[in-house]
């Protein structure tokens, strides 16, 4: 399932760098209901994000006992579950306005959180049981250091793009300040540090196979975001990247 999920990250890489695609959404959303069924963007991203937090709920109270006895195990456990409580209730009631999501793109995100959430939760709850040491081994350390880092620069970033505009202001504006003075997709690299961090704290196929997974798809959504910018934007700062600082 690892494999695959990798296997996958990698054609959907392929797919929006090679060849040009952008998921029907958000700013790349065409606006013409004709074309595709539509949903409501915050029931969307309210129930796409669901199945994950129902996952490590449901293998906390039935997986292994022994699992649950880990400390590691609990904190990578409980870390995955505050970062999609966060997306599933609190981040889709900020949303302000947004366009509607295309059933398809919907459809893709909920297969995924579905996927993905058992993956996660059936290796941290079930199968696999961290010795006490591993709180002081230091992929621990600095992977959770990185991943709530990582967390925070994702919500921060948020926060600012919710707030560029002002009540009753249309059309994009330069995001500036935090981590958008590096790069243009600050929100996306927050979300790439927080579970590469997961990654390493967790040292797992599944792990890697999820941070690998979230580059590839939301790497490309970044930079095309950037070049987006450039075109409208003839102030647009030179030195900013578009998603990994002083890198890309």
């Amino acid at each position: 399932s690892a494999c695959a999920m990798i296997v996958a990250g990698a054609f959907a890489s392929l797919l929006m760098t090679v060849g040009g695609q952008k998921a029907w959404y958000g700013r790349y959303s065409t606006g013409d209901k004709s074309r595709t069924c539509t949903m409501n963007a915050k029931i969307a991203w309210m129930l796409q994000e669901l199945p994950v937090v129902l996952f490590v709920i449901y293998n906390f109270l039935y997986g292994n006992p022994k699992c649950r006895s880990s400390i590691a195990n609990v904190i990578l456990a409980g870390f995955l579950f505050v970062h999609y409580v966060q997306r599933t209730f609190i981040f889709p009631m900020l949303l302000r306005g947004g366009k509607p999501t295309p059933i398809e793109v919907f459809l893709m995100a909920i297969s995924f959180c579905v996927w993905n959430g058992h993956l996660q939760s059936t290796w941290l709850l079930q199968r696999y049981i961290y010795p006490s040491n591993w709180l002081r081994d230091p992929r621990f350390i600095i992977g959770m250091t990185l991943a709530i880092l990582g967390m925070c620069i994702n919500i921060h970033s948020d926060h600012m793009l919710r707030n560029l505009r002002k009540p009753g202001e249309t059309g994009y504006k330069i995001p500036r300040g935090g981590m958008f003075e590096y790069v243009s997709g600050a929100n996306f690299f927050g979300e790439i540090l927080e579970w590469t961090g997961f990654a390493i704290a967790q040292w797992s196929l599944a792990g890697f196979a999820f941070a690998f997974f979230t580059f590839a798809n939301i790497g490309p959504r970044g930079y095309h975001h950037h070049l987006t910018y450039i075109q409208k934007f003839d102030d647009y700062p030179k030195n900013r990247r578009a998603v990994i600082p002083f890198i890309w």
